[in-house]
């Protein structure tokens, strides 16, 4: 990771003893704020040395330690990102993304840029193999078939590491479940899940999985209805509204879902009218709710929502 920081932070995270990096979470940049990185548990402010120290005497991140990284990151040339920066991030090699902060620039009401960038938040992406075989017999049902399923979470609960892992499990096929190995369209807008650099995904997401990179939900899900013939599609962050009318054309031709969005709780999630719709008409059967109670990818349950029952 250091390698997209300036001089000086490249040092700092070279030199610190003060956290392990497979801990970090979140690296964080703010010009005139104190370094600070972030675990699951903890914000640590580094000083100069890379020791952890208070912030009035951590390192004051400058204009020239951002300017650097958004050069490194952007390989010089921010007009290539600006259709990620309409949305507020940059996706890095790996999956990493980078959320973005300073003046927006708007034109007749929408959003063309984001300039004088004044944040970064650098959240690093982790490939952890294996966690969703705790729940996946949950989401097969009596048919053996793979049930529509919705997983939600709080930010940092870990719903897109577990999101990736339910992809490659039901790519590959799970023969100790009775799951053979499904075709599965994976529409990444942001990135995030395949991780793909230059059309190649960098992350593992099974044998039969074709991904359609940066392209936005509502087109990319019809997209893979007509050329990629899958039997499981996949996305991350549901919400829009073209989102949820894409999807409903999806699921007459058969396909199952599998999808993530933001909300704590079955209540939260009602009260996002997107996903009441979905809620209410019965497209989900089953619910995966995660919470950082005991650290990211804490399973908080998993619901029948067919019957209501607790599984």
């Amino acid at each position: 990771m250091a390698r997209w920081f300036s001089e000086d932070i490249r040092s700092i995270i070279s030199n610190t003893r003060a956290v392990a990096f497979q801990e970090v979470e979140e690296i964080r940049l703010r010009i005139g704020q104190p370094f600070l990185v972030r675990t699951s548990d903890k914000d640590i402010f580094l000083n100069r040395e890379g020791r952890e120290t208070s912030p009035d005497k951590a390192y004051i991140i400058n204009r020239e330690d951002l300017a650097c990284a958004l050069e490194r990151m952007t390989q010089s040339s921010v007009y290539a990102v600006e259709e990620d920066l309409k949305q507020g991030f940059l996706t890095l090699p790996g999956g990493n993304r980078v959320g973005v902060t300073g003046e927006v620039v708007l034109h007749h009401g929408l959003v063309q840029t984001i300039k004088h960038i004044s944040s970064l938040n650098l959240r690093i992406a982790r490939d952890i193999q294996g966690r969703g075989l705790k729940i996946l017999p949950l989401l097969i049902g009596t048919d053996g078939g793979f049930c529509h399923t919705l997983v939600i979470s709080p930010p940092r609960a870990g719903k897109t590491t577990l999101l990736r892992d339910l992809i490659r499990l039901i790519s590959n096929g799970v023969p100790q479940l009775g799951l053979m190995g499904q075709t599965v369209g994976v529409v990444d807008e942001r990135g995030e899940l395949a991780g793909t650099w230059q059309g190649i995904p960098t992350f593992n997401l099974g044998y039969r999985t074709d991904v359609l990179d940066g392209c936005p939900k509502a087109y990319g899900m019809s997209m893979m209805v007509r050329s990629m013939a899958p039997q499981v599609m996949a996305m991350d962050e549901l919400g829009h509204t073209d989102d949820v009318t894409a999807l409903m054309d999806a699921l007459r031709t058969g396909v199952q879902i599998l999808s993530t969005a933001h909300a704590s709780s079955l209540e939260e999630a009602r009260n996002r009218p997107t996903l009441a719709h979905l809620l209410d008409q019965g497209v989900f059967e089953r619910l995966v709710v995660l919470s950082r109670k005991h650290g990211p990818g804490t399973i908080a349950g998993v619901y029948d929502l067919r019957t209501g029952r607790i599984l």
